[in-house]
């Protein structure tokens, strides 16, 4: 593949580019040659000046490379006329980040999603490309969900759109069920946000392993978007209490609006949180930057006013904590891969979650048993004794608890 950049001076191009040329390894291609160009704006017939675009086509015949991919979003006319030049298939970021998520989503939902991004990123750029389709063939830049040829016209996507909207609000259904049954329970959810390629999945990995038994790990790759179906897990902290732990997908610079809408669904995990845990990759140059970015999308999808603190992960890699950004959240710095800080990380969830805790004496009969076994499986017991009148318990209560439980107070 080439990679082209148009530096118009609204973004760090130089970094930009550096991050498509790991999205392009992300989707299985090898990003051969790169080329840059500044200029005030885009042209509007090949976005590049007429003079690079020639470059690019003949750099492309004499390598014979398979594809080229813009570091910005395209008109259909921009692709057209560069397809047209280059005599080869030519995408723009957006349709390779949904390629990667075509390629990676694993859940029903998860590929619901990707396909209706991809479909509605499709709608505006189907004029001259016949009813064939021929784009959607096979290699990157044309993979659809499953793999599937989409040999439909306009009207077809419309309804296919409206099919998709359709099941994932079943989907989302489901998910409502499960999460009216968390609140019922009162478990906390605490979840991972951040950055693609932080570290949020080995974080989670690295919490269930100072908590919980291996085998609920969940995948964990160093790639971009290697996580994009949600996870979850629930863990157990010393002190007998429990949260769910919850592993979002990574958010990136200049993501495609018709991704962030159709990951609306996956993305409000992060919406019912108590606690989110911004994973940042302490070890990248652009730090400071990926930090905002995540901020942005938190704003975006109404999760700014969730309280929230900070690990620096990757610190494995990081010579000195004093380059680290400085931020109001209190932050933590930890390395997944070694396991270090994360104690810490656990001690602090917990404080931010059980803030409410209270310690009472509690005298429960003998008759209620269920409610001295739940004491002993969900509470944190600090003394226990068995008395004639029923059993003392000196235990640590959150606010429901500590108001359900009034009458057995001593």
């Amino acid at each position: 593949a080439l990679l082209v950049c148009l530096d118009t001076g609204e973004y760090d191009a130089e970094s930009s580019l550096a991050e498509l040329s790991e999205l392009v390894k992300s989707a299985g291609a090898d990003p051969a040659f790169t080329l840059a160009q500044k200029r005030p704006a885009p042209d509007t017939a090949t976005c590049v000046g007429s003079g690079m675009a020639q470059e690019v086509a003949e750099l492309c015949r004499k390598e014979e490379l398979d594809l080229v991919i813009f570091d910005r979003e395209l008109s259909p006319t921009q692709i057209r006329n560069l397809e047209k030049l280059c005599s080869i298939r030519v995408i723009d970021r957006t349709m390779l980040i949904l390629d990667i998520f075509a390629l990676r989503a694993q859940s029903r939902e998860g590929k619901l999603q990707v396909e209706l991004a991809q479909l509605k990123y499709l709608l505006p750029r189907l004029t001259g490309q016949g009813t064939a389709l021929s784009r959607l063939g096979a290699g990157i830049g044309t993979r659809g969900p499953g793999e599937k040829k989409l040999e439909i016209d306009r009207r077809h996507i419309q309804s296919r759109m409206d099919e998709i909207r359709k099941e994932i609000r079943e989907v989302q259904k489901s998910r409502e069920v499960q999460r009216s049954r968390r609140e019922k329970s009162e478990i906390p959810v605490v979840a991972l946000v951040g950055y693609t390629n932080a570290g949020k999945s080995a974080m989670m990995n690295a919490l269930l392993r100072k908590t919980e038994k291996e085998e609920k790990s969940v995948m964990e790759k160093n790639m971009l978007f290697a996580t994009l179906d949600v996870s979850q897990r629930k863990i157990r902290l010393d002190t007998n209490r429990e949260f769910i732990l919850v592993d979002t997908v990574g958010f990136v610079s200049r993501l495609p609006h018709s991704l962030v809408e159709a990951f609306k669904g996956t993305l409000e995990e992060v919406l019912y949180a108590d606690l989110l845990v911004e994973v940042v990759d302490a070890s990248s140059e652009d730090c400071e930057f990926n930090m905002s970015v995540t901020e942005t999308v938190l704003r975006e999808i109404g999760a700014g006013d969730i309280p929230h603190i900070v690990a620096f992960n990757k610190m494995d890699l990081v010579e000195s904590e004093d380059k680290l950004p400085i931020v109001p959240q209190k932050t933590f710095c930890v390395s997944a891969k070694e396991d270090s800080g994360i104690d810490e990380l656990i001690e602090a969830v917990g404080s931010v979650i059980y803030a409410d805790l209270r310690t009472a004496e509690l005298l429960i009969p003998y008759a209620q048993g269920q409610i001295s076994s739940y004491l002993c499986e969900k509470c944190t017991v600090h003394r226990m004794d068995y008395r004639d009148e029923g059993t003392y318990f000196s235990v640590d209560l959150n606010t429901a608890d500590y108001n359900r439980l009034t009458p057995y107070f001593i």
